[in-house]
């Protein structure tokens, strides 16, 4: 925990060692004016000297003065400390997420990952900041309070060291049992975002089927888990409460009743008494400051674990010492590559998987879902390792390039085409961000999306919603297509991503790609036979293995598979997954 933040406070360092020396400062000053109080008791009100009265009462004020304006810079040393903690941790999380592998997301769900965030680092922000205050008063004002307290009674202060040994016991109790409460209820917090997350993000669909009541019941469902969790942890830390009360009231007690037969018998001045009360109180107010803060750190303990985790995630895939900078040309070849998801499965995904691909080719990938098509393509540009054989792209494996480098020249439309909140031209430059408005109207003719696109009012200045909320999947897909081809890859990839465009469409991309992009590998993943019966050559797939790849011709003469496919979408319009006589 305390590594954690050290080490992500950078700029901050100083604003976090200030607060503290400021809020001693604070501690000292409120533990001079009890002493002046007592003087002007004894030495100026029972004496009759005004002038000592005068002079104890300009020192009061001074030393007053003093501890306001130390305290108000140690409130906004403190601010300032834990709001630029909780920014260092929101980047190094966040950037440490951007260097994640599939394999490292796989381990973190989306909400997961908001949770730790926002909750999590607004949890550690306000335990740091009531550490650096209310961590550095609450012990100073305790130690010297009980020092001068033990300097003016030594057996009357007996009483405070028992309070706080009696308190401190009752508080390590306390913190034991309510952690597994907090370690659980952050999880429970992540199901909550993923319930919110989900509807929000799908609220079209969950309208289209009237499924609003059922969401509604996951919705309470998942909130009731986490007050379920939080009224467990708080039944036991109300106790605190109690306690502390007890104490504070037993204390004043027994020192009002034996201050006063110590006063009878003059071994205590009414001044020293008066002291001895004073301090009292701070060193219970302190106690109470102590209380507070262990709840605090007892929430954060569970949320800086869990930013810890995010921080301490490694990447599975790294550069090489001595990366290649370069990528010769498109060609791929896959030598005996197995796969698996999870290091433990005993079925790998992909099973001995042995093929050549030339620079140019246009290759097609059909099969069924579940036939490990996309996790085939997606070991080209090493968004996973292979767990055993290699991958080659130009003659080179794969994990000898720099990773920048491969990916720039790999081009990949995900099944899942997502677009940004912005205009179409914004989007299309992830592509290539210094692309000019030419090269991107020239992208957008070869995936035919130039065409809708010159409808539109703005036309490449049109704001595209969040999510791409606001244009239709065909369009999404060809803008992500453009998108793909501004990268000007040596390799592009589409994994079944004209599923959503008609046929005569599909064609014109397909032809164009042929006519503009010759010298780019083009791989092409589809349900449609259509739409790779045009390839060079087809790679059929089912269940992990490649069982025919050769041309569309030479595939319906010898690849059963295949056969049946096309005979069954040509007969009666059904995808690879329907099979003859299938509804």
């Amino acid at each position: 925990m305390i590594k954690t933040i050290v080490n992500n406070l950078h700029e901050f360092k100083k604003d976090s060692i200030m607060t503290p020396v400021f809020m001693i400062l604070e501690v000292i000053m409120e533990t001079i004016i009890p002493l002046m109080m007592a003087s002007i008791v004894d030495n100026g009100v029972e004496k009759g000297d005004m002038g000592h009265i005068y002079k104890m009462g300009a020192f009061m004020f001074v030393a007053a003065l003093i501890s306001l304006l130390v305290g108000v810079l140690g409130g906004r040393y403190g601010a300032r400390a834990s709001a630029g903690l909780a920014k260092n941790l929101r980047e190094a999380m966040y950037d440490n997420i951007q260097t994640f592998s599939f394999a490292n997301i796989d381990k973190f769900s989306t909400a997961g990952l908001v949770t730790r965030l926002t909750t999590d680092v607004t949890n550690v922000q306000n335990a740091f900041q009531m550490l650096l205050r209310m961590g550095t008063r609450a012990p100073a004002s305790l130690i010297f309070a009980m020092c001068m307290a033990f300097t003016i009674h030594a057996r009357l202060a007996l009483v405070y060291l028992f309070a706080v040994i009696f308190l401190g016991f009752c508080l390590f109790l306390i913190t034991r049992r309510t952690m597994k409460y907090f370690d659980v209820v952050f999880q429970k917090y992540d199901d909550l975002n993923a319930s919110v997350q989900e509807n929000v993000s799908s609220i079209r669909v969950v309208k289209a089927y009237v499924r609003e009541d059922y969401e509604k019941k996951r919705f309470k469902s998942a909130s009731e888990n986490v007050y379920r969790m939080f009224v467990n942890a708080e039944k036991i830390l109300v106790l605190n409460s109690p306690l502390m009360q007890l104490t504070v009231y037993s204390c004043i007690l027994l020192i009002s009743w034996l201050g006063a037969k110590l006063i009878v018998v003059d071994s205590l001045t009414t001044g020293q008494l008066m002291n001895l009360l004073t301090y009292c109180m701070n060193i219970l107010m302190s106690l109470m400051m102590l209380s507070m803060i262990f709840v605090m750190v007892t929430m954060s303990s569970a949320s800086i674990k869990r930013i810890g985790e995010v921080l301490d995630e490694e990447s599975s895939i790294k550069n090489p010492e001595n990366p290649k900078m370069e990528v010769k040309d498109g060609s791929i070849e896959f030598k005996n590559v197995t796969f698996r998801y999870n290091r433990t499965s005993e079925k790998p995904v992909l099973n001995h998987i042995d093929c050549s691909i030339k620079a140019g080719e246009t290759i097609g990938i059909i099969g069924g879902t579940g036939s490990a098509k996309t996790s085939l393509v997606n070991l080209i540009s090493r968004l996973y390792d292979v767990s055993e054989g290699a991958v080659f792209v130009g003659g080179c494996d794969v994990r000898e390039y720099d990773l920048e480098t491969l990916r720039d020249n790999v081009s990949v439309v995900l099944q899942k085409n997502v677009l940004f909140s912005g205009t179409i031209l914004e989007n299309l430059r992830w592509g290539d961000e210094n692309a000019t408005k030419e090269e991107c109207i020239r992208a957008c003719r070869l995936a035919c999306a130039d065409e809708f696109i010159q409808k539109m009012p703005e036309k490449y200045d049109t704001y595209i919603e969040q999510g791409g909320s606001n244009v239709s999947g065909g369009q999404k897909q060809r803008l992500c297509i453009a998108r793909a081809l501004l990268k000007k890859p040596k390799i592009l990839i589409l994994d079944d991503s004209t599923s959503a465009v008609d046929t005569a469409t599909d064609a014109k991309i397909r032809k164009a790609f042929a006519e503009e992009i010759p010298d780019t590998t083009k791989i092409i993943i589809a349900q449609r036979i259509s739409s790779v019966s045009g390839a060079d050559r087809i790679i059929v797939m089912e269940d992990g293995q490649i069982t025919g790849f050769d041309t569309h011709e030479n595939l319906l003469l010898n690849n059963e598979i295949y056969r049946e496919v096309y005979e069954s979408q040509t007969a009666g319009g059904g995808d690879f997954d329907e099979k003859e006589g299938e509804a």
